[in-house]
């Protein structure tokens, strides 16, 4: 591929739109470097490394490349000795600032981007260097007081030595203004001066620098300031001595970093060439194209990149899969050769690692090399020097032709009779297309009409034309020969009908057949192409049903669990209303306790029983609703049941009426609807039996007995009557919470237990158990 190819095809216009992308002058460079790689692994990680740049800008994040400067040059002037001035010691720090910045932006990403995050681990952050140079020279490039010692000292002393020349040179100011031009101090030779009037330059004395155009006004240097004017010179002179060695010292370290530099900024080129890519198929709203080495191309609306967005008209091209060559025939109308130039063009772009303006789903061949044959003259009176020329340039392409290249041929064989360059068109495409090569040719001989249809692995293409408006629409017709619409232009151009229809007795039978059955192909496409789009509108318009009703669904679900919620809340307030009233109650019940005779372990049983009365109220259905099928059980007193509301087990006391039963829960005798009760074990049916089992009126006993809050006798007292209750539900081991506290509780437990002839062994609770606050009793 040579340079007279890309100037042919236009793509040095799309390297400075590539450039122009660039952010750094390296980055250009690398850009004005860019040529179409004919290896498919090259071309595919080149791919790669623009769309990952994509990727990046889809999510409207900056790669930030700001700061960078070409510093190859300064740090290559380092390594031979040479002492670099503060501005280019500015620049290396600049560029490693921006290297740290483009590091930390890389290990910041979350995307899977191995190309750019690659390039981003190979940068190395000198950072003492750039400290090094930061601690010398400011933002503007002037090196600071603070480079060193020496150079502060001696800025202090020349600070001191000009605030001397000046009060000196004030006074002059003051006392002899009538000999002064001006009364100024200003400054000639580096030296500090007075605007001295010719007539007083005797007055005055001292040394003459310099004189105004008129000579007369003379800056002298009075003889009073001037030692003060030397040592001040000697100072600037020790200063800039000291500011050379500071910028020599830097260099020194510039130029042994000076492989990581020159590594740096390759790399930070890279970077920067690769986001010029992907900057560049944003703006052209390019797709990555799927690359193959078979000779295949199929772009989808395609559009030629050069033309404006607004102007341009989108085709399909389809080339090596069922057919090898496009030969497209028609008027010179201008659009055959556009797409030609797009065929050509995206086929360098795409080669080069560059992304083509088309729609997703795209796929681009490799070729080895392309060939192209375009002229800008289209007229059918080309001279002969121009067929030469041509012709000259097809028997260099037919001289170089391989199977795996691109060839385009724009008008071939024009510029000669037609009889004989039709002939040649024809032979010249039976001989690239015998080498295997992939052939787009524009003709606007008919005798090429035929020959698509003639030979296997080719077919016919045209431009279409608006007869009605006379321009050509630059779609592409695939599969439909062009026409010449003379007749139809002639009629609207105001022909007289008689002479179109003496023209058309000219024309032979078989070139109106041609004629009639090109036509009826247009329409044929036509109406496929109508058919098409309007079921192409039904499935997008199915489709977004779809989401609709998806995003619906949704919506409905997510508005369910917020009113389930808030029922849940509702509930969790009502509840509250009512556990803080049933606290209310037990409170004024508890005041009635002396007379009701209660122990305050029962009130403690019942507030606990009400904390825990608390409905499950998840959106979910209860799995409790779905135990009991078929009709309800009866009922008996006796039989226990669960409350479901309150998720706790009671007794049936009796049947108040057909839908209420009056239940025993704990202490407490409620009134439950039938629906609210679950059967949980019915009452055992007595058989009469020879003996009978006595069993002590607190045989359902619980397994633990809470003394806490009970006067010392009457605890014993329950003590006592709770082991004989225990030994009658047959318990072998119980609990006796008497709390901590003084001890005196648990040792008259312990005393109590081991005079008990029933009581085997009495020891301190375990950790799990509520430790010394319990004491656990063996029963035998």
């Amino acid at each position: 591929m040579n340079e007279q190819l890309f100037e042919t095809l236009e793509f040095n216009k799309i390297i400075d739109q590539l450039k122009s992308q660039a952010a750094t002058y390296v980055g250009k460079e690398f850009a004005a470097e860019l040529k179409p790689a004919n290896d498919i692994e090259t071309v595919n990680n080149m791919q790669a490394e623009t769309d990952e740049a994509r990727q990046i800008l889809r999510l409207n994040m900056d790669i930030p490349l700001g700061g960078i400067t070409d510093i190859r040059t300064s740090v290559k002037r380092s390594i031979i000795g040479g002492v670099l001035k503060a501005e280019e010691c500015l620049d290396v720090s600049n560029t490693l600032y921006a290297v740290r910045r483009l590091k930390k932006f890389f290990e910041q990403l979350e995307e899977h981007l191995p190309i750019l995050k690659g390039l981003g681990e190979q940068l190395v952050a000198l950072r003492d260097l750039e400290t090094s140079i930061n601690s010398c020279i400011d933002d503007n490039g002037h090196m600071m007081d603070s480079a060193s010692v020496k150079l502060r000292d001696i800025r202090s002393s020349i600070r001191s030595n000009e605030s001397r020349v000046r009060d000196k040179l004030d006074n002059y100011t003051k006392t002899k203004s009538k000999m002064l031009s001006d009364a100024i101090i200003t400054i000639r030779n580096e030296r500090f001066v007075l605007p001295v009037k010719q007539e007083y330059r005797g007055a005055v004395g001292g040394i003459v620098h310099d004189q105004s155009t008129s000579g007369a006004t003379l800056f002298m240097e009075p003889q009073a300031v001037v030692d003060l004017n030397n040592g001040l010179q000697e100072a600037r002179a020790k200063e800039k001595q000291e500011v050379d060695r500071i910028l020599r010292q830097l260099s020194g370290e510039i130029a042994a970093n000076e492989t990581a530099l020159l590594e740096n900024v390759r790399i930070l080129a890279q970077i920067d060439f690769i986001t010029a890519r992907g900057k560049l198929g944003g703006r052209m709203h390019a797709a990555m194209p799927v690359m193959n080495n078979s000779g295949t191309i199929k772009m989808n609306q395609v559009r030629h990149p050069l033309i404006p967005p607004e102007e341009v008209v989108p085709n399909d091209v389809e080339l090596g899969r069922d057919y090898t060559s496009i030969v497209i025939t028609g008027p010179n109308t201008g659009g055959k050769t556009v797409t030609l130039k797009t065929i050509g063009l995206c086929t360098l772009m795409a080669q080069s690692g560059l992304q083509i303006p088309a729609d997703d789903g795209c796929e681009m061949a490799v070729f080895d090399t392309v060939f192209a044959d375009i002229g800008d003259e289209q007229s059918i009176e080309q001279s002969l020097s121009t067929f030469s020329s041509h012709m000259t340039n097809i028997v260099s392409i037919l001289n170089q032709v391989g199977p795996n290249s691109l060839v385009l041929f724009d008008e071939l064989g024009a510029g000669t009779d037609p009889q004989e360059g039709a002939a040649l068109a024809m032979s010249i495409l039976d001989d690239v297309m015998a080498c295997g090569a992939r052939v787009v040719a524009t003709t606007h001989y008919p005798e090429l009409k035929a020959y698509g249809f003639n030979r296997d692995n080719v077919i016919n293409a045209s431009v279409e034309f608006d007869v009605a408006s006379l321009k050509p629409t630059y779609r592409l017709l695939i599969g439909v020969p062009g026409r010449s619409n003379a007749f139809e232009i002639s009629r609207r151009l105001g022909l007289s009908e008689s002479v179109i229809n003496e023209a058309k007795n000219q024309i032979g039978t078989d070139s109106k057949s041609v004629e009639n059955m090109i036509a009826s192909l247009e329409q044929s496409k036509r109406q496929a192409e109508s058919t098409y789009e309007k079921a192409h509108d039904v499935l997008l318009e199915s489709e977004k049903l779809h989401d609709d009703l998806k995003k619906a669904w949704k919506q409905f679900e997510d508005k369910r669990e917020a009113l389930y919620k808030k029922a849940e809340e509702k509930a969790e307030k009502a509840l509250q209303k009512a556990r803080e009233e049933a606290e209310t109650i037990v409170d004024e019940i508890r005041n009635m306790k002396t007379d009701a005779q209660l122990k305050d372990h029962e009130w403690i049983e019942a507030k606990k029983m009400l904390e825990e009365a608390q409905p499950d109220l998840s959106s979910k259905k209860s799995d409790t609703s779905k135990k009991e099928t078929g009709p309800k059980q009866q009922l008996q007193p006796g039989d226990e049941v669960k409350l479901l509301s309150a998720n706790q087990n009671g007794t049936i006391i009796e049947k108040v009426n057909a839908k209420e039963y009056l239940v025993q829960v704990g202490i407490m005798k409620v009134k439950v609807k039938r629906n609210d009760l679950q059967l949980v074990q019915q009452q055992p049916k007595v058989t009469e039996k020879p003996m009978a089992t006595v069993k002590g009126s607190s045989y359902h006993v619980k397994t633990e007995l809470d003394l806490r809050g009970e006067r010392y006798e009457d605890a014993l007292e329950q003590l006592e009557k709770y082991i004989d209750d225990a030994l009658l539900a047959g318990y072998s081991t119980v609990s006796i919470i008497h709390g901590k506290g003084t001890g005196a509780l648990r040792k008259g437990v312990n005393d109590a237990a081991r005079k008990h002839s029933r009581v085997s062994s009495a020891r301190p609770g375990k950790a799990g158990e509520g430790g010394s606050g319990v004491t656990v009793l063996e029963l035998t």
